[in-house]
């Protein structure tokens, strides 16, 4: 996956100012900064949830590009190029958006039955096995009002999992759990960086990045300010302003 130059701005804030990066297969990068540095948004628009002003993400040989419509709104500029590319592109968001009436099982067959035309019987199959990976075989038919934070967050793994994405995108998903559940999200990541999976994380856990990622990308004002193998980034900082930023941690 590549993405070139890309620009977004929300009236006269200038949220992402050129941002360009690629994703080898198997690769792990974690993008670090501070709250407002663009690192959402950059994740947001690769999948066109936010449609970036400006530049190109191509995933394989497709090309995702966006233009102004007639209402001078920034919109993608093929809507079935899209929805091919998005199928291939899982999102786990920090707020788990499950939908919170339909059980657990059910939320992660609707998109390969709905999307990828998979049979029903399929579809479960493979949901009950993904269900046990992430640990939570016995939750299939319980609704999530009734798992903790950290159990939602696995079975949003699962759902992205569902679709065999080809890269796999974390928008802090260990930022709305309680301390004590952080960790069991993190083991299934973990997991995924250690079968090969393609993943771009946004998170605020210094540690974890350093130790699941090959690559780390730190984000300042809407670009990027550093960016490296983790031993390098942590160790043999160059900006000012990253040296600031992980002060607490050293």
């Amino acid at each position: 996956m590549q993405i070139r130059n890309l620009h977004k701005q929300f009236g006269a804030n200038q949220v992402l100012r050129g941002i360009s990066l690629e994703a080898q297969k198997g690769a792990v990068i974690s993008i670090i900064g501070a709250s407002g540095s663009g690192k959402s948004t950059l994740l947001r628009c690769i999948n066109h949830l936010v449609v970036p002003d400006q530049g190109e993400i191509q995933i394989g040989t497709d090309i995702l590009r966006s233009k102004k419509n007639s209402k001078g709104i920034y919109v993608s500029d093929n809507t079935r190029l899209l929805e091919q590319v998005r199928a291939r592109l899982g999102m786990v968001f920090q707020s788990f958006n499950l939908w919170t009436h339909r059980t657990v099982i059910e939320n992660i067959c609707e998109g390969p039955i709905y999307v990828k035309k998979i049979a029903r019987e399929q579809a479960r199959a493979y949901a009950l096995a993904l269900l046990d990976k992430v640990g939570l075989a016995d939750k299939a038919h319980a609704y999530p009002s009734e798992l903790s934070g950290g159990q939602q967050q696995r079975v949003a793994i699962a759902r992205a999992l569902a679709m065999d994405p080809e890269v796999i995108l974390f928008d802090e998903p260990t930022s709305a759990l309680d301390p004590e559940m952080v960790g069991e999200v993190l083991r299934v990541i973990r997991q995924l960086a250690q079968e090969g999976r393609t993943m771009i994380l946004v998170t605020h856990e210094m540690n974890f990045a350093r130790e699941v990622s090959n690559h780390v990308i730190f984000m300042h004002n809407g670009l990027i300010e550093e960016q490296g193998h983790p031993d390098a980034v942590f160790d043999n900082t160059q900006s000012e302003r990253l040296r600031q930023f992980l002060l607490p941690m050293r």
